[in-house]
């Protein structure tokens, strides 16, 4: 049988939006128990130097930051813990998670802030130079390529919208293209197209990457005709992919409303699930902004509706 423990708050995942959920659900006394999944930190820790995080001038490593924030969680009572949920059932409160297939918990409340997770194109060289050259975010990590000439995979809106970024602040960026045309709504397609600094690279695969230090350029292949290739190499010093995102939803979908693509969806302005007691905060819920300030935002936001239902429901 089943190891089963009861909490009042249950918050899993650990990135900036569930260490926040932890910081405000200790404060208010919620005794919240935090489960760290797979990757303690969540998708920052992958990013070396994060310098738009407010408070840290000086910029700070993903995962100092996210150590920080887990040290104040703790510090006002969070029980946070290595596992990850594997199962849930949310058809009535109390809600069951069960964790590493074995345990269950029964909680009050939920907060959910599992992330999304970058989708790559599976090169090897993309785990080589991660956080040295290899990115999913350009609004992350953008600025450190100042002047720099850099690469953007893919052809729908993220990835024009992610190039048009990058051209405020590299000197030169190719986009490249699987397809012969972009995806992208009309107008963005327009802005790419005018932007002198965007060259679109139609008909492009990239096959892998170069550099001794960090990335110094991308093996590409062009596709010129049913039978025919062109193999190339071009230097760059920034290769940023822009495919799309996966919200790690999916052992929640029974249960919670989503879009298309999983993004758990939540009352306008607030974490609201379509269940009552159970919050989305982070990522999982954010197709749009995906930053860690908005995910802590939004973390906070959880862990005050939460402390409310509680109040509300007399537990």
């Amino acid at each position: 049988m089943s190891d089963i423990e009861k909490v009042r708050c249950l918050i899993i995942g650990s990135g900036p939006a569930g260490y926040t959920a932890a910081i405000y659900a200790g404060r208010a006394n919620l005794s919240p128990v935090l489960y760290e999944g797979l990757q303690p930190g969540g998708q920052l820790t992958t990013t070396t130097d994060v310098e738009n995080f407010p408070g840290y001038p000086q910029s700070i490593t993903g995962t100092e930051l996210m150590e920080d924030l887990k040290k104040q969680a703790e510090r006002f009572g969070a029980d946070i813990r290595f596992g990850m949920a594997t199962a849930s059932d949310l058809s009535k409160a109390p809600y069951k998670i069960t964790i590493d297939e074995k345990k269950v918990i029964e909680a009050d409340t939920v907060i959910i802030s599992t992330g999304a997770t970058a989708k790559y194109l599976g090169l090897e060289d993309e785990k080589k130079y991660q956080g040295m050259g290899v990115s999913a975010c350009a609004t992350c990590d953008g600025f450190f390529y100042r002047n720099k000439e850099v690469a953007v995979v893919g052809g729908g809106d993220t990835a024009c919208e992610e190039a048009l970024f990058l051209a405020s602040l590299a000197s030169k960026v190719y986009l490249v293209v699987r397809k012969d045309y972009l995806r992208a709504s009309k107008i963005i397609q327009e802005r790419v197209f005018k932007n002198d600094k965007i060259e679109v690279l139609f008909e492009h695969n990239a096959i892998g990457l170069y550099g001794d230090d960090g990335v110094e350029g991308v093996h590409l292949v062009k596709r010129k005709g049913e039978a025919d290739e062109e193999k190339y190499d071009l230097p760059i010093s920034g290769f940023f992919l822009a495919i799309g995102h996966t919200p790690n939803s999916d052992i929640f979908k029974p249960y919670l409303k989503t879009d298309d693509v999983g993004y758990i969806l939540t009352e306008p302005g607030t974490p609201k699930t379509n269940v009552p007691g159970v919050f989305a905060a982070g990522d999982v819920a954010d197709p749009i902004y995906r930053q860690a300030v908005t995910a802590a935002g939004s973390g906070c936001k959880a862990a005050i509706e939460a402390e409310r239902y509680l109040s509300e429901k007399g537990l």
